[in-house]
């Protein structure tokens, strides 16, 4: 019988809710067969056994946290749980062919868990069998006589299943659906080949799994009316952060307000090209394309304080944060490595991240390493707000709401215009306010005018 104890699938992780059992008594499953959902501090993760066998007990129910080190799930094989007869001491041990066990010390070998081989190296104890269950010597010429009597029942073949085709994807396609865990046989086309934009689709209007579960969390009402709600997973996180966050770096948060008409016309003609067919477009894609333009000019934003160092490590790439608001809380994964990808991968890797993020599938990685983030509380309809610094980070970014507005040109003349708000909260150990301005002035110098682009 083993057990499969929970496993630290993060840095630092110490406890996990148990979201979803995938399996049930008696089933019997291979290694890396997924068993359970268990939410963490950060993301909901799918645990694969790493036994194969029948599974004999579920030793934690849904809904329950558990510390790392504490078993979930025994797995064994048919009958397991039933230990075997002691051997009579008083009968002899026996080889199986009649002789004597040559190996009497040997250790009895157990099956080898994933990546490890049985050792041929080391004896193999014989099991060990009564005097008188034991089989009496035989001849080859014997042995020969009743393997001519006695010919073994022919095997039936098996019988031919019919398999469902093979949905048509290309392999980047078919990675998407398995990091979103969308099977690509739900999805259906016209052509019947699958696109980036279908498994979105589907992502976008499928419910997420587990998430109904979460978000029906246990909650309570007092005798006055009040409800309780337990703070656990991503809102526990999140808010043990946030308060280390704000209380631990000096927070300094600048604004500008600013014509994005020509952003605006910018995106409307890239959903138009071909070369962003199936790619979703929008000012988010833009900004944070402006960010990292921006970074290379001020790349004091792109650091973070090395307390016991006493030193200010300047990151040599962006690993840009994407704030999610999700059904378990704001999760915040970022993109490695955003300022080397062209303008089509940003919007890609953006896509992915955002949907990703919606399906509750973002894994504990993807949100560690970041450098600097952006936060669309736009789309919310807020002008603007003062962001929190991601712990580790020293530079944040809101993006407002964009709206028409009157707005007065350059000839002085009042006139309809797409307007925003960009909030900059930044490190005040790392950053100045000259370097935090300059860095907002160029961000907003881009958004303005997307040519700018061209000087960075």
């Amino acid at each position: 019988m083993n057990e499969f104890k929970l496993p630290d699938v993060g840095e630092g992780l110490t406890e996990a809710e148990i979201v979803r059992w995938c399996v049930a008594v008696g089933d019997t499953i291979d290694i890396n067969d997924i068993v359970v959902e268990i939410e963490t501090a950060k993301s909901i993760v799918e645990l694969p056994s790493p036994y194969a066998g029948e599974v004999h007990a579920l030793m934690v129910a849904e809904g329950d946290t558990v510390h790392v080190g504490t078993p979930i799930i025994s797995i064994g094989g048919p009958g397991a749980g039933t230990p075997e007869p002691e051997p009579d001491e008083s009968v002899p041990e026996v080889d199986p062919v009649g002789g004597p066990d040559p190996s009497p010390q040997a250790p009895e070998r157990q099956a080898m868990l994933v990546g490890y081989g049985p050792r041929t190296d080391v004896p193999v104890r014989r099991r060990r069998v009564p005097a008188a269950a034991a089989p009496a010597r035989v001849s080859s010429v014997d042995t020969e006589k009743v393997t001519q009597k006695a010919p073994p029942p022919p095997v039936a073949p098996a019988p031919q299943v019919q398999k469902a085709p093979r949905p048509l994807a290309k392999p980047p396609v078919r990675k998407l659906a398995k990091d979103l865990g969308i099977d690509l046989a739900e999805i259906r086309t016209a052509n019947g080949v699958i696109t980036r934009a279908d498994v979105h689709a589907h992502a976008d209007s499928a419910p997420a799994p587990g998430l109904a579960q979460v978000a029906d969390a246990p909650r309570q009402t007092t005798s006055e009316g009040d409800e309780r709600i337990p703070i656990k997973g991503v809102r526990k996180w999140t808010a043990e952060a946030m308060v280390r966050s704000a209380f631990t770096a000096p927070h300094v948060t600048e604004w500008v307000t600013l014509d994005v008409s020509r952003t605006v016309e910018l995106v409307a003609t890239l959903r138009a090209s071909r070369s962003f067919e199936g790619v979703k477009v929008s000012p988010t894609l833009i900004a944070a394309k402006a960010i990292c333009l921006a970074l290379r000019t001020t790349p004091q934003l792109n650091a973070r304080w090395d307390e016991d160092a006493q030193e200010i490590v300047i990151k040599k790439s962006v690993n840009l944060g994407i704030a999610a608001a999700t059904d378990r809380g704001l999760v915040v994964p970022n993109i490695v490595g955003a300022d080397s990808m062209s303008l089509v991968e940003l919007a890609k890797a953006l896509g992915e991240l955002t949907a990703t993020a919606r399906a509750g599938r973002t894994q504990p990685a993807q949100m560690t390493g970041g450098t600097f983030s952006l936060t669309n509380i736009g789309v919310f309809g807020v002008d603007a707000g003062t962001p929190i610094l991601n712990p580790g980070e020293s530079g944040i970014l809101a993006l407002g709401a964009i709206e028409r507005r009157p707005w007065v040109d350059e000839n002085d003349q009042i006139v309809p215009r797409w307007v925003t708000t960009l909030a900059l909260s930044f490190d005040h150990r790392v950053v100045d306010g000259e370097q935090g301005s300059r860095f907002l002035a160029d961000v907003a110098g881009i958004l303005r005018d997307p040519a700018m682009a061209l000087t960075h």
